[in-house]
């Protein structure tokens, strides 16, 4: 079986390659289908979120690439859905359904930054609780089926991504279990399938991928289906370690979908 991906991003937002460069990535590693999710549009200042008045172009790209490549790979337009995204998810083929930010002292900071801008955020806006921290994120993350309708779970864990390079949160804390278990029981509910996503490896923060194991085993043991997805910001990593979680999801017993037409039904 070839692998797909369908967290993919382009130079409309954060990637470093076109979109026709990533496609023609995707046929070479051998891919059945890719999904391009750029990151929605925000109304506050981002570095890496698509700009409003770039949508109709992604959108008009895409549909000509689909076009072009049909005989050779199914292109897939979606979108990467921010928590705190206002913009219609109408025009979209599916939704990716992700949270970016923490509020806090009427600011919005990201998880994924950096290790030192997390140490700072959780120091000078949760008063040093890295597990305060961690529940303002996880009462987004419950919420991101209910805002988005999303058909796929992003990241679930990403307020985790720099914990490898520096360690400010015990993952077996009770108050982090609890965080974790109070979105799980909202999501695991919805129809949305959860992504094991290799992105933080690839950009070498993580050995291991979205979601930490024992958070995927809870996912997995109750019935709900995952995604591949290596959250691919360049043509070198389209496709990266892929393989590997499908093992791990075949090992396991975990059920997961393999295209986008049984993903778009959900």
């Amino acid at each position: 079986m070839s692998i797909s991906n369908y967290h993919s991003h382009t130079t409309y937002c954060d990637g470093k390659n076109t979109a026709e460069e990533m496609i023609l990535s995707a046929i070479e590693a051998g891919c059945a289908e890719i999904g391009f999710s750029g990151h929605s549009p925000l109304d506050f200042p981002t570095e890496w979120a698509m700009k409003k008045e770039d949508i109709p172009s992604y959108i008009s790209e895409l549909k000509a690439l689909k076009e072009k490549y049909k005989d050779k790979i199914k292109v897939y337009i979606g979108i990467e859905q921010d928590y705190r995204s206002t913009t219609s998810t109408d025009e979209y083929e599916y939704v990716l359904g992700s949270v970016h930010h923490v509020y806090a002292d009427g600011e919005y900071f990201e998880v994924d930054k950096s290790a030192e801008y997390t140490k700072e955020v959780i120091e000078k806006h949760f008063d040093g609780d890295p597990y305060k921290y961690c529940e303002a994120y996880y009462s987004s993350v419950k919420e991101i089926y209910n805002k988005t309708k999303c058909q796929i779970i992003g990241h679930f864990d990403l307020v985790t991504k720099f914990n490898e390079v520096l360690p400010l949160i015990d993952t077996s804390h009770p108050r982090y279990v609890k965080a974790v278990n109070d979105a799980l029981e909202v999501l695991l509910k919805c129809p949305a399938a959860f992504e094991i996503n290799t992105g933080a490896i690839s950009r070498g923060y993580r050995t291991t991928p979205y979601p930490e194991d024992w958070i995927l085993d809870k996912i997995g043991k109750n019935g709900n289906k995952f995604v591949f997805s290596s959250d691919t910001h360049s043509v070198t990593s389209v496709t990266f370690m892929l393989d590997e979680q499908k093992e791990l999801l075949d090992k396991k017993g975990y059920s997961y979908y393999t295209s986008m037409k049984e993903i778009k039904k959900l």
